[in-house]
């Protein structure tokens, strides 16, 4: 028998929204639940696309490294979220490494089994198409800020953005260290820092640690 845990944990997802109780028991009856701690690795980049997972609890940042062993965050996860699961489709190793920020709780979709499910009932399918073309959208926007945008314009962009999300009027709230966000944004925390130091004295924003209030949305928006 299937945990009803985890089968109201799938049904929250995005990645499963509206399908019937009987496929969800079916996606239930596969799914492992698995904990980490801060700082663990879920997988490398290279590893064997064996599967996907679900957060359920935590913050997950998907990175790749350089040769030179410079991180660039490609994207932080948080509950709700999937990460992994192009390999569903293709089979290949992970492109990248997924590594947790806080204690975490996944979920884990075996690839093959998963496969066959989805075989059976196009409506998963349908449903994870959705997901991938969202995901696309973000990573073809963030290819751009990373390319054609300077550091202030993309830092800007993200205190917009993250203000809208967390619904919080003027305040956002920094659920990351600026290190990681520097990471995220392509530069280092000196520059970082320089640029919040800067958008401080031109009255753009209000910096209290990891708490920013934006005083001036029409100038953050203008950048």
């Amino acid at each position: 028998m299937t945990s009803p845990k985890i089968r109201d944990h799938l049904a929250a997802v995005s990645l499963f929204h509206g399908l019937p109780d009987q496929q969800l028991e079916a996606i239930a009856a596969l799914t492992r639940e698995k904990h980490y701690n801060r700082g663990e690795t879920i997988f490398f980049e290279g590893d064997p696309g064996d599967g996907f997972y679900l957060i359920v609890s935590g913050q997950v940042k998907v990175f790749k490294m350089n040769l030179m062993g410079k991180e660039q965050i490609l994207h932080i996860f948080g509950a709700g979220e999937p990460i992994g699961e192009v390999a569903v489709f293709h089979g290949q190793p992970f492109p990248a490494s997924a590594e947790t920020l806080m204690k975490s709780t996944l979920l884990f979709l075996p690839r093959r089994e998963f496969v066959q499910l989805i075989e059976r009932h196009a409506g998963i399918a349908l449903n994870m198409l959705a997901v991938l073309s969202l995901r696309l959208r973000q990573f073809t926007a963030q290819i751009e800020n990373l390319s054609l945008k300077e550091v202030p314009a993309r830092l800007a962009g993200y205190l917009l953005v993250a203000s809208e999300e967390q619904q919080n009027g003027d305040v956002v709230e920094l659920e990351i260290s600026k290190g990681q966000l520097a990471s995220l944004l392509g530069t280092i925390p000196e520059t970082l820092s320089r640029i919040f130091a800067r958008m401080s004295e031109d009255g753009l924003i209000r910096v209290d640690g990891r708490t920013i209030t934006i005083l001036d949305r029409d100038g953050l928006a203008e950048l």
